[in-house]
């Protein structure tokens, strides 16, 4: 079993208050964990309007598979108009 961690520091372009940044990061959060089945959090800048640290974790049986999965997250939040990914940072336990 391999535990796969992503975590992704994000500006977010159209955010002009905490309630879009919200709104934004919940779409965003929804869309990974409904496509991909993994755990998503914001885990730091929750004060801030125009950042975001999102984390990732999946459950994988090889570490091929939880790095391809976390790929395919990454791209889909790159393709994401509202947010431009800063840092991007993936390990393997």
């Amino acid at each position: 079993m391999v535990i796969g961690l992503c975590t992704v520091e994000l500006h977010l372009l159209e955010s002009f208050s905490l309630k879009d940044k919200r709104r934004v990061l919940q779409s965003l959060m929804m869309r990974i964990r409904n496509r991909y089945n993994v755990s998503v959090t914001e885990v730091d800048h929750q004060n801030d309007w125009t950042r975001a640290t999102v984390g990732i974790a999946c459950v994988c049986t090889t570490s091929r598979l939880a790095t391809q999965t976390l790929n395919h997250i990454i791209n889909l939040i790159e393709h994401e108009p509202r947010v431009m990914i800063e840092d991007c940072s993936v390990e393997m336990l």
